[in-house]
């Protein structure tokens, strides 16, 4: 049972940034949001903060209304125990109402921990996933580092670019992982070799012509769990299993990973009516964006619509399935991410690791 309140609870006046920090920090999936005498007034979840993105909420709102804007009667009230509750009863509230975290209180009804599923479950708890890193990439924006190395090879911290990648999906329970390679495959091959000393099985896919970010998933063999595909020069602290939860809950044909994308426009935005009568001046106003993260779910049964032989990108097979009428959702990133593409990323990246403001990356 988890019962260190600065890694659980946090006050109902904190951000929802603040929020998302604390889910960083715990991994839990989870934070309880308590009083002054540690009464449970509610629970913000991972999946919380991603509709509330999807939504458009303020990250600068209070976790007080975010609760308070829960208008799902399931859970307007958390799902608790007692302290003396067994092992088998709280995982058959788990079970019944679907949940992956229960708050226990003690006989005063205040707060005592929280426990989780993963506690009780004695199993490897290996995701039903099989990773892919495209790894392919001649990565020029980045030359001249990129003339003897590939891009994912690019040091970090003493490391591999994509070691950090390799490493988190070993920490998620994703222990397959297929690398699509091309330019310089030998660096990454000789570096991983089969992934047993890094804790993961790995196997290689060579491309001898690149074939797209999609393309490139014809080369696999049939797979029957879904396949969670990441492009190899991305260092992100994202919750796999949670994309994979709210893959299956959504019951999508794929998901696309979405990060937030502010843009300010440099000038003042005038609007006009047809008569050319000014209505509105707004200086210097602020877009936000959802972009496409580079990190995708895909379903078996999607990479029969991956034509062979020819290139064929993420974004081409997105609009395939759209065309014809197949599920793809969005899924809201708000832990870290960053796309090495260019120099600026390479060095952001690098002090945001050494400065420790990247919580979650080992």
């Amino acid at each position: 049972m988890h019962t260190d309140f600065s890694f659980i609870g946090i006050d109902k006046s904190s951000s929802l940034f603040e929020v998302i920090a604390q889910l960083d920090k715990n991994r839990l999936g989870i934070v309880l949001v308590v009083d002054s005498h540690r009464r449970l007034l509610g629970t913000i979840t991972d999946g919380d903060i991603r509709r509330a993105m999807l939504g458009g909420v303020s990250l600068d709102s209070s976790a007080d209304l975010l609760l308070s804007n829960k208008t799902d009667p399931r859970y307007a009230r958390p799902i608790t125990a007692a302290i003396a509750t067994d092992e088998k009863a709280l995982l058959g509230l788990m079970k019944e109402y679907r949940i992956d975290q229960i708050p226990i209180l003690d006989e005063t009804d205040r707060v005592v921990g929280l426990v989780t599923l993963d506690e009780l479950v004695l199993s490897d708890n290996r995701l039903p996933l099989q990773a892919v890193v495209m790894a392919g990439g001649y990565g020029a924006r980045l030359r001249p580092l990129t003339e003897d190395l590939p891009k994912p090879m690019l040091p970090i911290d003493g490391r591999p670019l994509m070691e950090i990648t390799v490493n988190r999906l070993r920490e998620s329970s994703v222990k397959q992982i297929h690398v699509i390679t091309h330019y310089k495959s030998n660096k990454i091959k000789e570096y991983f070799r089969d992934g047993s000393s890094f804790g993961v099985e790995m196997n290689y896919l060579h491309e001898e012509d690149p074939r797209g970010t999609a393309g490139s998933l014809s080369l696999m063999a049939d797979s029957k769990d879904p396949l969670l595909v990441i492009n190899g020069d991305i260092v992100t602290t994202l919750n796999f299993k949670a994309m994979l939860f709210y893959h299956q809950k959504q019951e999508a044909d794929m998901t696309v990973a979405v990060t937030p994308y502010l843009l300010q426009v440099p000038f003042g935005v005038i609007k006009s009516d047809e008569t050319s009568q000014v209505i509105s001046v707004q200086e210097k106003p602020e877009m936000r964006f959802l972009v496409n993260a580079g990190i995708y779910l895909v379903e078996p049964s999607v990479c029969a619509n991956i034509p062979n032989g020819r290139r064929f990108d993420m974004t081409d097979l997105i609009e395939h399935l759209m065309r014809e009428g197949r599920r793809v959702v969005s899924f809201p990133i708000h832990e870290y991410w960053t796309d090495v593409g260019q120099f600026a990323d390479y060095e952001r990246v690098q002090s945001d690791i050494k400065s420790g403001k990247v919580v979650g990356i080992s």
